[in-house]
């Protein structure tokens, strides 16, 4: 196995937000309580178009994700890593479960987002820290 650098990693995600849209409405809470925590459905649901939130969360997991690489062999599930604000707006990443024990494994500090979004679209970039 080649060894990689442990200086960082970087992953970025875009979704439409109308495809959001459609399996929210498809599959309703089913959906977002697999893919979302209960603080990012409160804070979504406290903006004006929760949808744009959803996205911009949906594509930081996903962009973390791919940072991680080997997503499909080692997933470390849709709600153990939750996107929250901080006191001053600036998302933040919280690991919880199997994503902290993969941080921990891997001796990340942690990953920093970056979240962005208009009327159709949501993007989010993720860069991961290595102590």
């Amino acid at each position: 196995m080649k060894k990689s650098s442990k200086r960082g990693s970087i992953g970025i995600d875009i979704v439409e937000i109308a495809r959001l849209e459609r399996a929210s409405r498809k599959w309703g809470k089913t959906f977002l309580n697999k893919v979302y925590t209960p603080k990012e459905i409160h804070y979504a649901r406290s903006k004006r178009f929760p949808e744009q939130h959803l996205a911009a969360r949906f594509a930081a997991k996903e962009a973390i994700f791919k940072a991680l690489g080997e997503v499909e062999r080692d997933f470390v599930g849709w709600k153990n890593i939750e996107i929250l604000n901080d006191a001053y707006g600036k998302p933040e990443v919280h690991w919880h479960g199997r994503a902290e024990m993969a941080r921990k494994k891997r001796r990340l500090k942690g990953a920093v987002v970056s979240l962005s979004h208009t009327k159709n679209y949501a993007v989010a970039s993720a860069m991961l820290i290595f102590a």
